[in-house]
């Protein structure tokens, strides 16, 4: 089964920044609470954020926006979930396609009482589109751990 979750939020001009738009740091908080939800649905409990990348930020969102947030577990290991989020903006006064505004992909562990990994149940893929996004899921958690282990061999080196 794969979990997902819609989301919808109306900005007002006290999530706006300097140039009048919605603060992108706004944008970040909605996507990280609705993949926190999306994780927490499928793990049947709480899920914290343990990192977020690749995100995109495409088009500003204004004041009058419908923000659309769309959240889908992609895959999932032993602790740890990948969630990727995309998220929409429509005005609220006219019948025009929704523009996408930004996405992105975080990782999700799942935590026990005492905030230590707990076990989550696999992810079955559904579809063509589900298992599409699986295996992209499994290259990014790859380019992930390679990356942090070239972090973490280079802090050796200061």
């Amino acid at each position: 089964m794969c979990v997902r979750d819609p989301a919808v939020w109306f900005p007002d001009q006290h999530h706006t920044n300097l140039i009048g738009t919605v603060h992108g740091g706004r944008i970040l908080n909605l996507i990280d609470s609705v993949a926190g939800v999306v994780a927490a649905r499928h793990s049947d409990g709480p899920a914290v954020t343990a990192a977020i990348d690749e995100t995109a930020f495409l088009r500003a969102v204004r004041v009058g926006d419908v923000v659309h947030v769309d959240a889908r577990i992609t895959w999932a290991g032993r602790s740890s979930m990948e969630v990727a989020v995309k998220v929409t903006a429509d005005r609220w006064d006219r019948a025009v396609p929704p523009t996408d505004v930004a996405t992105a992909h975080l990782v999700m562990v799942a935590i026990d009482d005492d905030g230590q990994p707990r076990t989550v149940p696999p992810l079955l893929p559904e579809t063509d589109g589900d298992r599409r996004r699986y295996r992209e899921a499994k290259i990014r958690r790859k380019h992930r751990l390679a990356l942090r282990r070239a972090l973490l061999d280079g802090a050796e080196d200061d």
